[in-house]
Formats: C-alpha cells, sequence, structure tokens
C-alpha cells in the first residue's frame, strides 16, 4: 500500500505537467508563440507562476514541450483512417491538415517561422514532425504506393519532401487570404499535385 501511494505521489506532478501542456496547445490556437507566456498560462489554469517555473523551468522549456504536443496532435489528427486507397487517403488527410492550419493558425505560423529563424530545438521538432507526415505517405501497401509513384527511392522522397513544402506554403496562405478560392478548390488541386509532380496523372 505504502508504495502504490508513493507512486501515485510521484505521478501526479507528471500528470499535471501533461494537464498544463495541453493547456497550452489550445491557448497556441489562438495566439503566436511569442505570446504564449508563463503568465498567460498560469492566469489561463488558475495557479502561479512559481509553480509553473517548477513545472517547466522557464518558457523555452513550456514553448518546446507545447510544440511537441502539437506536433504529435498534428500527426494523430491527419492519420489515414480504414483501408481506402492512397489517393482517397491522401485527399482525407489533406482535408484535415487544412482543417488543423485554418484551427491553429497562429501557433503553426509561429511554430514554422521559428524553425525558419534559426530555433535549433524548435526546427528539429519541425522537421521532425515534417519527417513522419511524409514518410507516412510510403506506408502503403507496395503496389497500391507505386500506383502513386510513390516508390521510396531518393528522388522520390526529395519530390515529397518538395511537395510538403508546396502544401504548407499554399494552405497557410490561403487561411491568411482565400483569394475567393474556395476549400473544395483547394483541396482538389493539393490532391492532383503530388500525382502530377510524380507523374502519375
Amino acid at each position: 500500500m505504502g508504495e502504490t501511494t508513493a507512486t501515485r505521489v510521484r505521478m501526479a506532478p507528471e500528470r499535471r505537467r501533461e494537464q498544463l501542456v495541453d493547456l497550452g496547445v489550445r491557448l497556441l490556437a489562438t495566439r503566436s508563440l511569442e505570446e504564449l507566456s508563463i503568465e498567460v498560462l498560469a492566469d489561463e489554469a488558475g495557479i502561479s507562476r512559481g509553480l509553473l517555473y517548477h513545472y517547466f523551468g522557464g518558457k523555452q522549456e513550456f514553448h518546446l514541450a507545447v510544440c511537441r504536443r502539437a506536433a504529435e496532435h498534428l500527426y494523430e489528427v491527419t492519420a489515414p483512417e480504414g483501408d481506402a486507397s492512397p489517393l482517397v487517403q491522401l485527399a482525407r488527410s489533406l482535408e484535415r491538415y487544412v482543417d488543423y492550419v485554418a484551427a491553429n493558425y497562429h501557433g503553426y505560423v509561429s511554430l514554422v517561422r521559428g524553425a525558419a529563424g534559426g530555433h535549433e530545438e524548435l526546427r528539429a521538432i519541425y522537421e521532425s514532425a515534417r519527417a513522419s507526415l511524409t514518410d507516412r505517405l510510403f506506408e502503403a501497401s507496395p503496389d497500391e504506393a507505386a500506383a502513386l509513384g510513390l516508390v521510396g527511392t531518393p528522388q522520390v522522397r526529395l519530390v515529397v519532401r518538395g511537395w510538403s513544402a508546396f502544401v504548407e506554403e499554399v494552405v497557410v496562405e490561403w487561411v491568411r487570404d482565400p483569394r475567393d478560392v474556395t476549400r473544395e478548390q483547394l483541396l482538389a488541386t493539393l490532391g492532383a499535385s503530388l500525382p502530377g509532380l510524380l507523374g502519375t496523372t
């Protein structure tokens, strides 16, 4: 009994820290990383700033924890579902990606800019997330993946990597200013772009 109680006591701070990270991710949806301060989180969570420094050590550690969780969430929400063809799975993942960026625009853009601006730890999180998202495209059965031109050669992987950068730029710009392009038109263009680049249209 004593050992179990001690374990629960030790786990409680970690669980609380996880709750605070999740709150940080929710707050990041409507503000940039620069605006997401320890003070803002403390006010939203109803706890002291000193306690937050105990959990995170400082603003940078807090930001990194929130960005890691946000990247994990993006990976989860864009995961393929069911057993549809790779082209259908791609279309569905793109839909969820567009919706994620639209719902989390300020935080997402600040992560992208932070990574591009030379912040090494943010860049590592960003690069890992992008690699996970693009690598997943090659996880269909070999025949299905090959039908889209997704063979795991260095050349194809390079093209897919460039395509992911294109998708990100287009989606971020569309959320900022749609320019009379509908969501359906955007998704149709994005969905056709990868097969077009790979010569499988």
